[in-house]
């Protein structure tokens, strides 16, 4: 946007300096023009009127060849002039010449001719003018006079060379204000594009500055006021769910003692089954609250930007409280050994895949990385059936890969895009158990670590999970992947 404001900006003041240029030399021109036409219709003046002179003293040309002479020579210019007794010339200027023909024959009809064309500064070539003299009634004579305007157009020159340079300069200095007004009025836009995109990525701005035109300032306070009320809101909703799920798990215990003590009783009855059934609901509705604490709780992190930056192209993420490197690989070790016994029972296999040459550090919470990597072990085991599944640290250029793959039945493209979002399982799986959940707090707490949770298809079957975090700066970043 600088560049074509500047752009902008730069053409206005090159078509304004072109103009005031063109106006100056054109009226220099104008000026060179005038002041040559003048001398040289006052030299003109003067040749006839001593012809006419001579003519009236009985034909004594002497006295007016030898001005002719002289003026010839002094400025280099040819005089022709036709008396009824004959013809005087000097400097060359000689009546064959096609201007001088039609100035003679203007004369002879008693018309002058004493304008010349405008001088240009680069051309060659002279110019003629002409003058009849006589009496009221009659033409006794014509004087031509022969203008050569280079002494104009040298002039003329370096007028053009002084307003060049002029304009140079003023040119320059027009795109030096330009570029400082560019600056002036676009910076407080940039800043307000920087706040719009911090407050769609981590749901809070910093106070803009007010600076830039008035128009400006006010939208800058507007911005500021309108962050500062989504930011409040946002952090208000979040603790209302903490809140709430939080306060909810002391009546649900409550009553999950209740209902215990129930169950007894109804067993002893003979009705087991239907204490059964409420266990299993009471059951879903505590997973569903302890899941959204563990939600809230990670949206509460990726919020306050407790980490390092992220990777390119991974959105915003703080810099205070970054952790302290680990080596996932032990994590993985404990999560794979963890999930072995479920994983059995679904009759999946996990796989944990070679520990790198080179411990591949990351900046992430070991609690949180625990949480993510078992996560994506209950979904693989729940979902994949019996399917082998393949645990394993990668790294590349630019970032440490934690991947969970299986090649089980996989999800469609659609699937995988919907199945980050909140409370979202897939039509297949409506039969199993389960909150629609365990994606988004994975991909929150990997946020929340600086990292990020891609999903995609594994080869040539099944679903491959990746958590992606940057390498820190013990790693060596020419590694090549192992694994």
């Amino acid at each position: 946007m600088r560049l074509r404001v500047l752009g902008v900006l730069s053409v206005l003041s090159l078509l304004l300096v072109l103009v005031a240029s063109n106006a100056i030399l054109a009226s220099a021109g104008r000026e060179l023009t005038q002041e040559l036409q003048i001398n040289r219709a006052a030299a003109l003046n003067r040749f006839a009127q001593v012809a006419f002179d001579a003519g009236a003293e009985g034909g004594d040309s002497t006295q007016l060849q030898a001005e002719m002479d002289r003026y010839s020579e002094l400025y280099g210019e040819g005089v022709l002039i036709r008396l009824q007794q004959g013809t005087l010339r000097s400097g060359g200027l000689d009546e064959d010449r096609a201007e001088v023909r039609d100035a003679l024959a203007r004369s002879t009809l008693n018309l002058s001719g004493t304008t010349l064309s405008p001088v240009q500064p680069f051309g060659s070539g002279t110019q003629v003018m002409s003058r009849s003299f006589g009496s009221a009634s009659q033409v006794l004579g014509a004087a031509v006079l022969e203008v050569n305007p280079d002494a104009a157009r040298q002039k003329l020159r370096e007028r053009w060379l002084a307003v060049g340079l002029a304009a140079a300069v003023m040119a320059a200095m027009l795109l030096a204000i330009a570029s400082r007004v560019t600056r002036w009025v676009l910076r407080p836009v940039h800043r307000l594009n920087a706040a719009v995109a911090e407050l769609g990525t981590t749901g809070r701005s910093s106070r803009l500055p007010e600076e830039g035109p008035p128009e400006l300032r006010e939208l800058s306070r507007s911005f500021t006021a309108m962050a500062q009320s989504v930011s409040h809101s946002m952090e208000s909703q979040r603790q209302l769910i903490a809140d709430t799920s939080h306060e909810l798990r002391n009546p649900v215990g409550a009553l999950r003692l209740r209902i215990d003590l129930l169950e007894l009783e109804l067993k002893a009855s003979g009705q087991g089954a239907a204490a059964a059934a409420v266990v299993t609901e009471l059951e879903r509705v505590e997973g569903i609250l302890d899941s959204v604490l563990k939600l809230a709780a990670a949206e509460h992190r990726a919020f306050e930007d407790s980490v390092a930056a992220p990777l390119p192209g991974m959105g915003t993420t703080g810099r205070s409280g970054r952790a302290a490197p680990i080596d996932p690989f032990p994590v993985l070790q404990e999560e794979t050994e963890r999930a072995g016994p479920a994983a059995r029972l679904a009759g999946a296999t996990v796989i944990l895949g070679s520990p790198l040459e080179r411990p591949a550090l990351i900046a992430c919470n070991r609690d949180d990385l625990s949480h993510m990597v078992g996560e994506l072990l209950g979904n693989a085991v729940k979902y994949a059936g019996a399917a082998h599944i393949s645990v394993r640290v990668l790294m590349n250029a630019a970032a440490v890969v934690i991947e969970v793959s299986d090649d089980g039945p996989g999800l469609s493209a659609e699937e995988t895009a919907a199945a980050r979002q909140r409370f979202w399982r897939s039509p297949r799986h409506r039969d199993l158990s389960g909150n629609g959940l365990g994606m988004t707090i994975v991909d929150k707490l990997a946020a929340a670590n600086g990292g990020r949770l891609v999903l995609a298809s594994a080869q040539p079957y099944g679903l491959a999970a990746r958590l992606e975090f940057p390498q820190t700066a013990d790693v060596d970043r020419q590694a090549a992947p192992h694994g």
